[in-house]
């Protein structure tokens, strides 16, 4: 397979989707660009589920070893992680390269409906992400496992498209749109544990996080974790948003779930989602936030921003 075209020739950038059915097709589509990377002396780096990711090790052979594999079941969880965790983080190790080659496989068929959004969000950001740099980024989608929508999805957050026939142009590419139609407004039970938070009672909101966590049966490690990402959270609000935070925690569907929401707007859509350097020594909440959870879903309105995250119980 030949790497995907770039519109008008002029952006280096590409991020194609693979759409396959069954094994035969998604090595055909996948391994010909892990190979033609490796021949041009390209790195390369593959994030996919576990089955996928075994056949594509055992089609490469003896090349596996000169290819970063990992599972994205587990890097990929929560879809947050993907960019800066892996996306970004291999990229930005070969800076130096003349180009670098990706498959990312962040959709699934085992996503779940709650999961779904983040994913889908993350596909449009990583347009904004990468734009300009000498980097492509393949996504395989089965097509005969996910609905009927989430292929269409597809389309609006990847510039090209690739079947059995062939590269095309997606006539339906609106990344910023999908962003928008994902941002969907996010309901609490109303007799969910609620806590307001201000600078004087950050303390309190800590012990409340991590009450929370005991109560509902968290590991110890992850109790934890919950009661950080909590922390962090609120502290956003405060210090960045200059609001009180309402802290909300309960159960749902085998999740722990915390959320604040508070009166500011989050604008930068990458906001959690790059990597921190070395010498920065803030602003790294809303990173950390994605590297503890599970899940991480994020709404904006004129009214403020609420972050919601999960952790599996």
């Amino acid at each position: 397979m030949a790497s995907s075209p770039s519109p008008a020739g002029l952006e280096p950038f590409r991020h194609p989707a693979l759409f396959y059915r069954g094994m035969d097709e998604y090595l055909a589509g996948t391994l010909p660009f892990i190979e033609e990377g490796l021949a041009a002396g390209e790195p390369v780096a593959v994030a996919v589920p576990g089955a996928q990711l075994e056949a594509l090790r055992a089609g490469l052979g003896a090349a596996a070893p000169r290819v970063r594999l990992l599972d994205m079941t587990r890097a990929g969880r929560n879809p947050g992680r993907i960019l800066p965790g892996v996306l970004f983080a291999f990229a930005d190790e070969h800076r130096d390269a003349e180009f670098v080659r990706i498959i990312g496989e962040p959709i699934w068929a085992g996503r779940s409906e709650v999961e779904y959004p983040a994913c889908v969000q993350h596909e449009a950001l990583i347009n904004h992400a990468f734009t300009g740099r000498s980097v492509e980024i393949l996504c395989p989608y089965d097509v005969a496992a996910l609905p009927a929508d989430v292929l269409e999805d597809a389309e609006r957050t990847h510039p090209t498209l690739i079947d059995p026939a062939g590269p095309r142009y997606s006539s339906r590419y609106a990344p910023d749109d999908v962003l928008a139609d994902y941002n969907r407004a996010l309901s609490a039970p109303p007799e969910a544990p609620t806590l307001l938070v201000d600078a004087p009672t950050l303390a309190s909101a800590r012990a409340f996080a991590l009450a929370e966590a005991r109560r509902a049966g968290l590991e110890p490690d992850r109790a934890d974790d919950f009661e950080l990402a909590v922390n962090e959270l609120v502290t956003n609000s405060i210090e960045h948003a200059r609001s009180r935070s309402v802290l909300r925690v309960w159960v749902e569907d085998g999740h722990l779930v915390g959320e604040a929401s508070d009166t500011g707007r989050l604008d930068d859509l990458l906001a959690g989602r790059r990597p921190a350097p070395p010498e920065q020594s803030r602003g790294r909440g809303l990173l950390l936030v994605n590297h503890l959870a599970d899940l991480v879903r994020i709404h904006r309105s004129a009214r403020g921003t609420t972050i919601r995250i999960y952790m599996k119980l």
